[in-house]
């Protein structure tokens, strides 16, 4: 029997955010909205207590003509929001849950709606040993920061938070980055940390992303 089914939980209907960045569960994004499609999504959002979609691009630009995203994303839950300049909304987002994109239609403004199967959240794995290093690079990193560049609690002995995370920090590839946010069999919190330090992995850098 395939393992793939214990592996989703329920699907839902969400809009979808394409972007040049890859949002990982538990991860911190934030975003400057402009445009009147994402500022209609962010009101309803916010009146409904809704997450929204994130989605690398596969093809197209953040701007513009509605992007085709990639099949899988992470829900991003809006956490604080202002305009402090006119027509522009500031919004600091977390990323939750993996989702996988069933399909999708785009309204008149260009706003992409998608059904979606949301992804288990990761098991809990202990860092391997010969990564324990990596755990001890990222509180190098957090006590050497003036300001929180991750989200509270945070969870150094956990291999698929160790993994994320440096994956955020570190030039990985957008590509690479989306292959690990996409990584669903039973020991993929085991390889998180290995696919996120791979050679091949930090030779590119990523594209910019949107502020």
């Amino acid at each position: 029997m395939s393992a793939r089914p214990n592996l989703l939980l329920e699907s839902l209907r969400v809009p979808i955010f394409p972007l040049n960045t890859v949002l990982f569960p538990g991860g911190l994004l934030p975003l400057r909205v402009f445009e009147a499609r994402y500022m209609d999504m962010t009101r309803e959002c916010l009146k409904r207590n809704e997450p929204f979609g994130v989605c690398l691009i596969q093809q197209g630009s953040e701007v513009g003509a509605p992007a085709v995203p990639e099949g899988v994303g992470c829900l991003a839950k809006i956490q604080e929001c202002d305009m402090q300049q006119q027509g522009i909304l500031n919004l600091k987002t977390r990323g939750s849950q993996r989702f996988r994109i069933l399909e999708r239609q785009t309204n008149t403004q260009g706003l992409i709606s998608a059904d979606v199967e949301l992804i288990a959240p990761d098991a809990s794995v202990a860092v391997p040993e010969e990564f324990a290093a990596c755990a001890r690079l990222l509180e190098m990193v957090v006590l050497d920061q003036g300001k929180p560049i991750f989200a509270e609690p945070h969870a150094f002995d956990d291999a698929a938070w160790v993994g994320y995370r440096l994956t955020e920090i570190l030039p990985v590839p957008l590509l690479a980055k989306q292959k690990l946010l996409e990584l669903t069999e039973a020991p993929r919190a085991d390889r998180q940390p290995r696919e996120a330090l791979h050679p091949a992995a930090i030779s590119r850098k990523p594209r910019p992303r949107r502020r």
